[in-house]
């Protein structure tokens, strides 16, 4: 294989580590998919093991999609690679070898990602996430509208100039959040239904990372 394809296959090794399985499986002996809402990501740590374990997760689950695409920028590959290099930790975290390709949403992943690739959007995303989060209360909803206003930033942000975006960049962007909605797609028929459980002062429902 190429050099190219090598840094994309361990990416998705990287993006595949399944920090929230293991913190779960050290800290109560238990899988975390068999716990809380059986997600097996950094929400469902802090609900099933401390607040701690939830930061320690979230934080790795971030450096693990900022890691492969900062690397593969710092050797100089070309943006094709780096794009991919993104989608392949996204989609390593959702889909990990490890545990037999049942993984987390890939929320914080992407961030980890998002950050690295425009980090403009990516705060106008996280200011999307605070927005929606604070009078809804729903985790679920924030993170979707999140996710898919990255893509929108990005190409506001290109349309104006102030940043430099290619179609590789943004194709991967795209691809991203659309892994990120369809493993939402539970929580999303929820919300139409009206069933889907709100984030409540001092408790963490479903909706995770």
């Amino acid at each position: 294989m190429s050099n190219s394809a090598w840094m994309v296959v361990g990416s998705y090794l990287i993006g595949a580590i399944p920090f929230s399985f293991l913190i779960v499986k050290w800290r109560l002996g238990e899988d975390v998919r068999s716990l809380g809402s059986g997600n097996a990501g950094a929400t469902n740590v802090l609900r099933t093991s401390g607040v701690l374990p939830g930061l320690a997760t979230l934080i790795l689950d971030v450096v693990k999609g900022a890691f492969p695409v900062a690397g593969a920028e710092l050797v100089g590959a070309s943006p094709e690679t780096v794009a991919a290099c993104g989608m392949a930790a996204v989609a390593g975290h959702v889909f990990p070898v490890y545990l037999l390709f049942r993984g987390g949403k890939g929320v914080a992943t992407a961030a980890g990602v998002f950050g690295v690739l425009s980090p403009f959007p990516t705060l106008v995303a996280l200011g999307v996430f605070v927005v929606v989060a604070i009078p809804t209360r729903y985790v679920a909803l924030a993170s979707v509208c999140s996710a898919v206003s990255y893509p929108l930033a990005l190409w506001a942000a290109a349309r104006a100039g102030w940043i430099e975006v290619g179609p590789w960049t943004l194709g991967v962007a795209l691809g991203i959040v659309a892994l990120v909605v369809f493993k939402h797609r539970e929580n999303l028929r929820r919300l139409r239904a009206g069933t889907e459980p709100r984030l409540r002062r001092g408790t963490i429902d479903k909706g995770d990372l």
